[in-house]
C-alpha cells in the first residue's frame, strides 16, 4: 500500500527582480520517508523551503497538506507549525540560555493556578526525550549540549508540537561522525512513527545512507524526483550540474606546463581543522595553477581557509620553500607571501564604503605595518598602475567601490593582492556573478600569472572554466580531499565520477 502523501506542492513559481527563483517546480513528501532535496547554488533548495514555511510568499502554484490534501498558504512560519511543518536549521534556533526542559515548550508551558508548573514541565520533558531515545538532564541549560545534542533538541521540540513534516536545513554541517550516526538514528525513528522528513544537504554520502527519495533543482527548475535505488551517484552529480553523459568532452586547455618535476612550493601534510575539513595532504609547485573541485559543501573553501589560516588548522603543517610555517592568521600568512580572494565578495572582500584606492592599498599597508605608512603620492601611482592593468571601469580611483559593477568590485579585490606581489595566491570563486567578459579577462590573467611564476589554487563551481586554467586539481568530498587528477586524465567525466565516488550504483 502505497504511504499517505503529507505534501503536494505544485507549480511554485517565485521571482526576484531580474531573477526566477522557482520556476513551476513540484514537490512531494509521503508519511514515513525521509525525502532529500539537492542542489548546486543558486538551484532553488532554500526559496523552495521558505515559500513553504511562508517566509516569502510566492506569485502562483498550490500547496496541499495532510491525508485531506488541504489546500494552504502560510504566511508566516507560526502559521506553518500551526500547519504541522516544523524546521530546523543549521543553526539551532533556541535559547541556549535556557534549560532543556524549558526549551521544549517555549510558549507551551504547563500552568497551575496561573504559574508555570516546573515540575509537570521537567516530567513532561523528560517523556519526550525519552520517546525518541535522547537521555540528558532537562534541568541543565541548552548551552552545556554540543551542537548535535541541540539540535536534537530541537527536533523534539518539532516533534512535540505535533510535527507531520519536518525540515532538516544542512543539519549536519557542524557534526562530527558519530553525532550524523546519532542524529540518522533519530531521523530514522521519526520516520518510522509516520513523520515525513526532508533532508536539505550538500553530503552525497549521507543521502544515501539515510533517503529513500530525492528530488534535484538546477536553476530554479525540477530536474527531476528518483528513488534512490535508481539513482547512481553519479547520475545525481551529473543532473545536479547540468551534465549529459552523452557529451562530457573536456574543454580545450591552453598550453600549461609542466612542473612535475619542481620542487613544491607550499606543502600541507596533515592539514585539518575539526569541524571544517578533514586532514590533508597537499603540494602546490611554482607557477602551477591547481584547482579544487567537488559540490558546495564539499569543503573547498574551508581548505583554502586552513592554508590561509582564515580557519585555523588543529593538526599537521604548511611548508614553503621547505621551511615550516607559523600560520595562525591571515596576517601570518600575508607576510609568508600568500595572498586570498574569498568566495563571499560583500562580506569578505570589499569594504564597501572606502574608495577603490583605500580597498587596492589595504592588503600592502597590513603587510608594511602601521609604522611604514604609505604616502599619498604613492598609494595613487599604484592604484592608477593596477586600474590600467585590470582595466578596472571606475569614474576616480576615489570613487566609494560599492557605486562599482560586480565584476570591477572583483578586479579590485584581485588588483589589491597582486600589488602585494605574492607567490602563493588563493582564488576562491573569483569570476562568480560576474559578465562572461570580464570573466575571460580573469582566466587570461590567471594563465599570465602562473607563466610568470605565480602559484595560484584556483576553485570554481564550474568544471568547464576550471579546466581551461588548471593543470591538476584536488577533489573534495564530504569535508575531505579524496583524489587528485591530473595530465591526459583530466576530463569533464573523470572529475564527476571522481565527486561521485566513483559509484557505479546508488548502493555503492
Amino acid at each position: 500500500m502505497e504511504p499517505a502523501i503529507l505534501l503536494k506542492m505544485r507549480n511554485i513559481r517565485k521571482t526576484f527582480p531580474g531573477v526566477v527563483a522557482l520556476d513551476n517546480v513540484d514537490f512531494t513528501l509521503r508519511a514515513g520517508e525521509i525525502h532529500a532535496l539537492m542542489g548546486e547554488n543558486g538551484a532553488g533548495k532554500s526559496t523552495l523551503i521558505k515559500v513553504l514555511t511562508g517566509a516569502v510568499d510566492f506569485e502562483s502554484g498550490e500547496i496541499y497538506i495532510g491525508d485531506n490534501q488541504q489546500r494552504i498558504v502560510n504566511r508566516s512560519p507560526q502559521e506553518a507549525q500551526k500547519n504541522g511543518i516544523s524546521t530546523v536549521y543549521q543553526e539551532v534556533n533556541l535559547c541556549p540560555n535556557l534549560s532543556v526542559a524549558e526549551n521544549l515548550f517555549i510558549g507551551m508551558e504547563p500552568k497551575k493556578g496561573g504559574f508555570i508548573d516546573w515540575k509537570t514541565m521537567k516530567k513532561r520533558a523528560k517523556e519526550v526525550l525519552a520517546g525518541l531515545d535522547i537521555n540528558i538532564d532537562v534541568s541543565a541549560n541548552l548551552e552545556n549540549y554540543s551542537i548535535a545534542v541541540q539540535q536534537m533538541v530541537a527536533i523534539a521540540r518539532a516533534v512535540n508540537m505535533s510535527a507531520k513534516i519536518l525540515i532538516l536545513d544542512e543539519p549536519t554541517s557542524s557534526l562530527d561522525d558519530d553525532e550524523v550516526e546519532k542524529l540518522f538514528n533519530l531521523m530514522k525513528k521519526l520516520k518510522a512513527g509516520g513523520t515525513g522528513i526532508i533532508f536539505v544537504t550538500h553530503f552525497l554520502e549521507q543521502v544515501y545512507a539515510v533517503c529513500d527519495r530525492i528530488t534535484v533543482l538546477r536553476n530554479g527548475a525540477l530536474v527531476g524526483e528518483y528513488e534512490i535505488e535508481n539513482l547512481p551517484r553519479l547520475e545525481l552529480v551529473a543532473k545536479m550540474l547540468g551534465k549529459s553523459f552523452d557529451d562530457l568532452e573536456a574543454i580545450k586547455r591552453g598550453n600549461i606546463p609542466d612542473v612535475s618535476g619542481e620542487n613544491p612550493l607550499i606543502e600541507a601534510k596533515g592539514l585539518g581543522c575539526t569541524g571544517t575539513i578533514k586532514p590533508f595532504d597537499l603540494q602546490i609547485k611554482k607557477g602551477e595553477v591547481i584547482g579544487l573541485t567537488g559540490l558546495l559543501g564539499s569543503g573547498r573553501s574551508e581548505l583554502a581557509r586552513s592554508l590561509y589560516g582564515a580557519d585555523r588548522a588543529d593538526c599537521g603543517e604548511i611548508r614553503m620553500k621547505g621551511e615550516k610555517l607559523a600560520v595562525k592568521s591571515p596576517l601570518d600568512a600575508m607576510k609568508c607571501g600568500m595572498g586570498y580572494l574569498p568566495e563571499n565578495r560583500k562580506e569578505e572582500g570589499i569594504i564597501a564604503d572606502l574608495s577603490v584606492r583605500e580597498n587596492i592599498m589595504i592588503a600592502l599597508q597590513a603587510k608594511r605595518g602601521v609604522f611604514k605608512l604609505l604616502g599619498r603620492k604613492e598609494q595613487e601611482e599604484f592604484t592608477s598602475e593596477y586600474i590600467k592593468l585590470l582595466q578596472i571601469k571606475t569614474a576616480s580611483p576615489e570613487t566609494p567601490i560599492k557605486q562599482l559593477s560586480g565584476g570591477n568590485q572583483q578586479k579590485v579585490i584581485l588588483a589589491r593582492w597582486l600589488l602585494t606581489h605574492p607567490e602563493f595566491l588563493i582564488l576562491d570563486e573569483p569570476t562568480r556573478g560576474i559578465d562572461v567578459g570580464t570573466k575571460t579577462e580573469i582566466q587570461k590573467l590567471i594563465a599570465k600569472l602562473a607563466d610568470e611564476g605565480m602559484s595560484i589554487m584556483f576553485i570554481s563551481s564550474e568544471i568547464e572554466e576550471m579546466l581551461r586554467v588548471c593543470g591538476r586539481m584536488a577533489v573534495l568530498r564530504d569535508r575531505k580531499k579524496v583524489g587528485e587528477i591530473s595530465g591526459e586524465e583530466l576530463s569533464s567525466e573523470n572529475i564527476m565520477k571522481a565527486i561521485a565516488g566513483g559509484a557505479g550504483n546508488a548502493g555503492n
